[in-house]
């Protein structure tokens, strides 16, 4: 039986799809207060309360962004025939790139702040 799983790199549209939701959810539901268990929290976005409240909604709305681009990447596997094995390196591969990204642009405004 043909499933719309068959047509994507399950590992990728998973992560795609934890990641839009959890930038969604930050988006509408951002910590107020600076805090040491939710929410963007580095160094930087925790030295003041501006900075807190700006990397909140901005890294949310990169997270989101992400997790889109994320799932239309996972489609490509109809397009681009890969092995088992680099579903699995692709898998783990672009969230983590993704992620690292994220951090640096959100660290590059925290400092122009």
């Amino acid at each position: 039986m043909e499933t719309i799983l068959n047509y994507c790199n399950q590992m990728i549209l998973l992560m795609g799809l934890l990641f839009a939701i959890a930038g969604g959810i930050m988006y509408v539901f951002p910590p107020k207060k600076i805090n040491s268990l939710y929410g963007y929290r580095t160094a930087s976005s925790m030295k003041n309360q501006q900075k807190w409240d700006f990397s909140q909604t901005y890294s949310a709305k990169l997270l989101f962004i992400l997790g889109i681009v994320l799932i239309v990447v996972s489609f490509f596997k109809v397009v681009i025939k890969t092995s088992e094995e680099t579903d699995v390196i692709l898998g783990v591969a672009l969230p983590l790139i993704g992620v690292i990204t994220m951090i640096v642009v959100v660290e590059k405004a925290l400092k122009k702040i």
